[in-house]
């Protein structure tokens, strides 16, 4: 049984800003990188807007800059994951998919949030090339173009009006006739000039080459099966995401869509002890500039609770 002070797990912004400052607080911290070692932005191909970076860096480049710096200052970084957890008491015992066991006297739950997609093969295609699930992070990239947005839900609908600043024009793609945002986001949506609704449609296939990324939609009616196409160069999948916490077995207080509740302004759970950083405890504002800075109050939270316990 391995013993540490404080158990990472999760990598992206989050965990690795949390091993940098475990790290310099001279925790020794270990911490697993998890299935997606890097998180998501290691899928993102140019990230512009987190500061420091003028002319913008690669997601998989960023994610090795945070690595190699918590490493440097002695955070253990182990790829694989932790399958199962048993937070009932302190220390908090867990096994990880080698079959080794680790006993932590705290832990921060880094784990992410998975964006949830439509399941087509030419999404996967053209994933980073035209296909996005953040308007936030790459709608810059679309600046005077026509793209589509695929969803009916509050998310859906800010992002379509966020893309209308900045794009020529906006389809939004909903499989109903009528959509489930709320009643003030639907009147942005329907007043909004740029904005087109494509009512009872789904998207069938994406268009496109491997040189020129996305160059269409293929929509299909879902009452009477038709099929058109729309021209667009991205596509914004914006049907919600998945936060990343089966593993915890409900043994932590989650909300309704299954997010980790924190006490804000801290990290702390309901569990003394384990603290959540990141997308996992962020269903509002899922970027990498916020879940870094929620990893560094993960990390001083838990720096003051082995300080005072």
């Amino acid at each position: 049984m391995e013993k540490r002070r404080c158990l990472i797990i999760g990598s992206g912004p989050a965990g690795y800003t949390a091993g940098i400052y475990t790290g310099r607080a001279d925790l020794k911290p270990l911490l697993y990188e998890g299935e997606q070692p890097g998180g998501q932005l290691t899928i993102t191909t140019e990230i512009e807007n987190f500061p420091g970076y003028p002319e913008g860096i690669g997601g998989m480049e960023m994610m090795e800059d945070l690595k190699k710096q918590a490493v440097r200052f002695g955070c253990d970084v182990r790829t694989g994951y932790i399958k199962e957890i048993d937070l009932g008491s302190r220390p908090f015992h867990a096994k990880d998919d080698h079959g080794g066991e680790i006993e932590a006297e705290t832990v921060i739950i880094a784990t992410g949030a998975s964006a949830k997609w439509i399941g087509l093969e030419s999404e996967k295609q053209f994933y980073g090339a035209g296909v996005s699930a953040c308007a936030t992070c790459d709608g810059y990239f679309y600046k005077n173009q026509t793209v589509a947005v695929v969803g009916g839900g509050d998310t859906a609908c800010e992002e379509a009006n966020y893309l209308s600043t900045l794009c020529s024009k906006v389809y939004l793609v909903h499989r109903r006739d009528e959509l489930r945002a709320s009643k003030a986001m639907q009147h942005r949506v329907l007043t909004n000039p740029k904005i087109e609704m494509c009512w009872n449609s789904r998207i069938s296939r994406i268009l496109g080459t491997e040189m020129d990324g996305v160059t269409g939609i293929e929509l299909e009616d879902t009452k009477t099966g038709t099929k058109s196409e729309r021209e667009v160069t991205g596509v914004f999948v914006a049907i919600g995401h998945q936060p990343n916490t089966a593993f915890l077995a409900g043994q932590v207080e989650l909300d309704a869509q299954g997010y980790i509740k924190v006490n804000n302004p801290s990290s702390a759970t309901s569990v003394p002890g384990v603290f959540a950083a990141g997308d996992v405890c962020d269903p509002n504002y899922r970027q990498a500039i916020v879940a870094a800075g929620k990893g560094c109050v993960a990390a001083m939270d838990v720096e003051r609770f082995l300080q005072s316990n």
